[in-house]
This record gives C-alpha cells, sequence and structure tokens, in this order.
C-alpha cells in the first residue's frame, strides 16, 4: 500500500511556510475542532495537539478507539497491527469497506484517519507487538516517551508483557478486556485492571502478570481496564457452512495470529466493541485534558450571560 497524503495546496490559499499560512493552518485546525475546544477549552486542545499516542491492535475495539482519538484532536498518532482486513471483520471493525479486503488493517486505517486531520501527523506499524519488537515500537519516532498507550491486543503473552513493559517504564496506558460475546453496551464499565469483575480474560490476565511479570497479589495494578460486566455469551452453532465448522477466510494469513489455532470463535457486536473503544479513548483525552477545563473561562450566550466558573 501507498503513502496517500491531501496535497498541500489543498489545505492553504496561502503558502504554509509564511506567516499567514500558518496563521491560516492553525485558524484551520482550530476550526476542525470548535466542538471540542468549546467542552474542553483552547489549552486543552494545544495540549491534545501535541500528545503522542500508539494504538496497539486496531481491529473492532482499536479501530474505534483510534478514529475516535483523530476525532478528538491527538495530534501525533501510530497505529500498530500485524493483521489484515477480512471479510468477516465487517461487522465491526472501521477498515472493513469494499475494496479493503487484503489490505493491512493499520495502514487503512491510518489513510482513513489522515482524511479527519489532514494536519496530524498518522503513523501505521504493520507487525504485531512481541517481547522482540517492544522497545522498537514502544519509542516514539518523535522522540521522549508517548504520552499514552492504548492496549486493545487479544493475545495474551503480548497483552501482559506489553502491561508490565507500561508499568515498568511508567507510561499511561488504558487496556481493553474481552469485548467479544457480549450483547449489551450499556455494562461496559472502567476500573483499575485488578479490580474489575465479570471479565474471565481479566482474571486471566491477572494471573500472568502476576506469576510472570511480578505484580502485586493485594492492591491496585495502576493500568486502567475497560471490560465488560456482562456474563459471556456462548457462540451460537451456524448453518451456512453446512456443518464444516469454521474456516478461515482471511486473504493473507499469518502465522503469528491465525483463526485455525482458535478453539472457538467467539460472536461479536460491532455496537458493543466500538463502545469499548470509544470509552478507552474518552479515558486518554479526559486524562491528557483533565488540567485543563477549570482553566478555560465560561464562554457567554447571545445575551451575556456567563455562569461562574466551574
Amino acid at each position: 500500500m501507498t503513502e496517500s497524503f491531501i496535497p498541500r495546496q489543498t489545505l492553504f490559499k496561502t503558502d504554509p511556510a509564511s506567516a499567514e499560512g500558518a496563521q491560516e493552518r492553525r485558524y484551520r485546525l482550530h476550526r476542525r475542532f470548535d466542538r471540542l475546544g468549546r467542552l474542553y477549552g483552547d489549552g486543552a486542545v494545544e495540549g491534545l495537539m501535541n500528545a503522542k499516542v500508539v494504538v496497539f491492535g486496531v481491529g473492532g475495539v482499536g479501530s474505534f478507539a483510534a478514529e475516535a482519538l483523530a476525532r478528538s484532536a491527538i495530534g501525533r498518532l501510530v497505529l500498530v497491527d500485524g493483521d489484515d482486513v477480512c471479510v468477516t471483520n465487517a461487522n465491526r471493525q472501521l477498515q472493513a469497506l469494499r475494496g479493503n479486503i487484503g489490505e493491512a488493517k493499520a495502514l487503512v486505517l491510518r489513510d482513513r484517519l489522515r482524511q479527519i486531520n489532514p494536519q496530524a501527523d498518522i503513523r501505521g506499524e504493520r507487525v504485531f507487538y512481541n517481547a522482540e519488537r517492544s522497545d522498537a515500537l514502544l519509542e516514539s519516532p518523535w522522540g521522549g516517551p508517548y504520552d499514552f498507550v492504548v492496549d486493545c491486543i487479544d493475545n495474551m503473552t503480548a497483552k501482559a508483557h506489553l502491561l508490565a513493559t507500561c508499568r515498568a517504564r511508567g507510561l499511561r496506558v488504558v487496556s481493553s478486556m474481552g469485548a467479544a460475546a457480549r450483547r449489551d453496551p450499556t455494562q461496559v464499565r472502567i476500573a483499575d485492571l485488578s479490580e474489575t469483575t465479570g471479565c474471565p480474560m481479566a482474571a486471566e490476565l491477572r494471573k500472568v502478570l502476576r506469576r510472570k511479570h511480578g505484580f502485586p497479589r493485594e492492591g491496585t495494578f495502576g493500568i486502567e481496564a475497560v471490560f465488560s460486566s456482562e456474563p459471556r455469551q456462548w457462540p451460537r452453532e451456524l448453518t451456512y457452512d453446512e456443518g464444516k465448522g469454521f474456516r478461515c477466510v482471511c486473504p493473507n494469513r499469518n502465522t503469528e495470529n491465525s483463526c485455525d489455532a482458535r478453539a472457538l470463535i467467539d460472536g461479536t457486536a460491532g455496537f458493543v466493541t466500538g463502545t469499548f473503544g470509544l470509552t478507552m479513548a474518552s479515558v486518554v483525552v479526559n486524562r491528557l485534558a483533565e488540567a485543563f477545563p477549570a482553566a478555560a473561562r465560561p464562554a457567554p450566550d447571545r445575551r451575556g450571560f456567563r455562569p461562574a466558573a466551574e
């Protein structure tokens, strides 16, 4: 897949290198996020524009998280996923559109998000996270550490390693627990990973973190998790496959993440996985912007009324 950019001349009426061009660029960027600024204030939007965020896994949860971050003015964003778009992704993943089957998820989503905010620096990495790649993937291409890590990985070994590494390095991270096999988006919650309830994936992850990575048996982990308190729904038997069972139809099979290696394929609902992703984005944005809303002065209405500062 080739790099795709909006031509510079379509963005500016003046030379973007000139003082007038810089002023126009700033105006257009703030116009794009006008409604976000009215909620958080100019200072918060400036902070979000300068933030560096990485999303690991851009499937049913991660694609929604990444798009919400792009629409929330995150100015520097890296998307990491070694998987390709499959027709079975159509019910829950933003990249799964006609013409994208077989293309790299991270690169397709990168191009989509560049259309949302052409002035953001959005990059894609067509690899899976693992221990060997950890140092390279956690090094921001803009220098210094990431401001936030978004974990949407479903491989338990990789997920545990990423969380343990973030904790050891003092990186802020939000982690998605099991979003599959649920039907009720109103049961999505946020809690410290040590305090989630009703999620088998979270329970297994805690065991791995304590056994292999030295996480405490008592007290909190300091990692915010998005999870569902809804009991897992066992997958239903389908008839379209004429009793032959699930067969992988991924166009480019990857030995690191193969459908054929799974003992059971859970069902998913896009309105649940999407809620997980949007909730994760809310954690990132609200944590990064939490110092700013109180400093922003309330705007007056057309009659001149201005409420007392919150």
